[in-house]
């Protein structure tokens, strides 16, 4: 009876351990390595569609301490084209999604939505347009920005839908030490309005 009790006392401690380190390794890799997503809003569209769910790298631009945030060692920066995620600067309970136009250094500038870096027009394959009137008051820099310079260990972000996206145009840089890392894939992807999945997109990789 005693040994009956041992045995099984010592079967529910190796359970208890097991799921320990399982739940110890998944706040690990949470923490360091890959963090799943969901994409609430349009400003991504047509790259992210609302109700895409994607994993980020965490480790794409070195490895970051979760707590207070700063990077403890870079392995490199975010470059232009880069669909990064990174911490909202007007809420930091928030995080947000968008692409990298703009690097340290770089002068931006938007004339009738059209951008240009340093001078010159950006190749710009993602951009989506909703063909909205110019706007003119508050709204004007969605159409029409700067030039600005970039800030050191700075970003400049848009949502590739640009009509449609609340970005650097209007709440201006990211530090670098808020980006928490860049957006690789979609693993699964609901369409809520209809409720049916989008197989078309699960495994699709993100550029």
């Amino acid at each position: 009876m005693v040994e009956e009790q041992k045995k099984s006392k010592s079967a529910f401690r190796e359970y208890a351990e097991s799921i320990g380190f399982a739940l110890l390794l998944a706040l690990f890799i949470r923490s360091f390595i890959v963090q799943a997503f969901k994409i609430p809003s349009g400003s991504m569209i047509p790259t992210l569609q609302v109700g895409d769910h994607i994993l980020v790298n965490k480790l794409s631009y070195g490895i970051r301490n979760p707590f207070w945030g700063a990077y403890l060692t870079h392995l490199r920066k975010p470059q232009r084209g880069d669909v990064v995620v990174f911490i909202f600067p007007e809420d930091r309970s928030k995080d947000f999604i968008k692409r990298v136009i703009g690097i340290e250094g770089d002068m931006v500038e938007i004339r009738g939505k059209k951008i240009y870096i340093n001078g010159r027009p950006l190749e710009d394959p993602h951009a989506h347009f909703e063909d909205d009137p110019p706007q003119r008051g508050p709204l004007q820099v969605r159409d029409d920005y700067g030039p600005r310079q970039v800030p050191e260990n700075h970003i400049f972000v848009m949502g590739d839908n640009r009509d449609r996206s609340y970005d650097s145009r209007f709440w201006g840089f990211v530090n670098l030490d808020d980006v928490k890392g860049r957006a690789f894939l979609i693993y699964w992807s609901w369409d809520g309005m209809d409720r049916w999945v989008r197989w078309e997109r699960i495994g699709n990789l993100i550029y």
